[in-house]
């Protein structure tokens, strides 16, 4: 029986597809892949013939996959993992470069202990360097090319795009046996500005007339669970942070619903090109852990300050 050939895909047009559905255009894929722009589409249209169907939208604005792309991005991930861990396990050269990693507070032990450990475990060449901070500081972060990937909330994040990864649940948090006086104005405990929760909450409140004032603001989560435990403020956290000292304020006390966001992985636009698979190895990682699905253990997080391998701490909060 004679053997019926296919042909093959060529891996590196692979890596291109998906960076180019990463950053949204050709001329920010080129610059990540030190090539000239007609050189990905060229890779993009022999991908889209081999595979006989469209990939990509084109706009004014940039591409974005087609759902055919989609299906294929998924795909593609997977494949360029595999061939990048069965290439490291029989050759000995594993990932390397570094990797400087921006994340919420909020989220900071659940993905350090979930996904930063094994990450480095498998690729111990590489040099991990975790930030945690506001997603507005995040942004700026990105912005100025001082971050490689990033997790970021959709609210006080003026980047486009990014790829969706869990659903938000924010809540008004008191303490257990606290009273609201609908007639004065509502304590509350913030972190300063460029906080997605604080954005929120004023929001609301600025929507319905109610008036408030700050009583405690920090950058502490820690700080600020304290003082909405020991019913001093009202503070806006994640339900899944509340603790049994806590209970939720809702329209039976004359607060507003709030309604949840995205957090979403978004790539930095200058990754020197020997870490960029490193880069990707981290972001597959994070998609396989946390898509649809937000990083909250059984139990409840704690606040976390931490540096990997010199990696910068910080104590914010989103």
């Amino acid at each position: 029986m004679s053997e019926v050939s296919l042909g093959a895909l060529d891996l590196e047009s692979l890596r291109s597809f998906v960076i180019v559905t990463q950053l949204g255009t050709l001329a920010a894929a080129a610059e990540q892949r030190h090539r000239t722009i007609s050189a990905i589409s060229m890779q993009i249209k022999r991908l889209e013939e081999r595979l006989g169907t469209r990939l990509l939208f084109r706009g004014a604005r940039g591409v974005s996959p087609t759902p055919t792309g989609e299906t294929l991005l998924r795909e593609a991930r997977e494949l360029l993992r595999q061939h990048d861990n069965l290439l490291a396990r029989f050759t000995g050269r594993g990932l390397s470069g570094k990797v400087r990693f921006g994340l919420p507070e909020d989220y900071a032990r659940e993905l350090v202990g979930q996904v930063l450990p094994e990450f480095l475990a498998t690729h111990p060449d590489v040099l991990l360097e975790a930030v945690t901070a506001t997603s507005g500081e995040l942004t700026h972060l990105l912005e100025r090319g001082e971050l490689a990937l990033a997790v970021l909330l959709d609210r006080q994040n003026r980047l486009r795009g990014g790829e969706p990864m869990w659903r938000t649940a924010p809540v008004w948090a008191a303490a257990r046996e606290a009273r609201i006086d609908g007639e004065q104005p509502l304590p509350l405990a913030l972190h300063p500005v460029n906080c997605p929760y604080r954005a929120l909450g004023l929001e609301a409140l600025e929507a319905m007339g109610r008036s408030w004032y700050a009583v405690f603001t920090c950058t502490s989560i820690h700080a600020l669970e304290t003082a909405v435990e020991a019913g001093l403020a009202i503070g806006i956290l994640d339900r899944q942070r509340l603790t049994p000292a806590m209970r939720v304020l809702d329209e039976n006390d004359g607060l507003p619903t709030l309604i949840g966001g995205e957090a979403k992985l978004y790539f930095g636009r200058s990754i020197a090109k020997d870490s960029r698979p490193a880069v990707e190895a981290l972001a597959a990682l994070l998609r396989e852990r946390f898509h649809q699905r937000a990083p909250w253990p059984g139990e409840r997080a704690d606040n976390s300050a931490f540096a990997i391998r010199g990696g910068a701490s910080g104590d914010r909060r989103n």
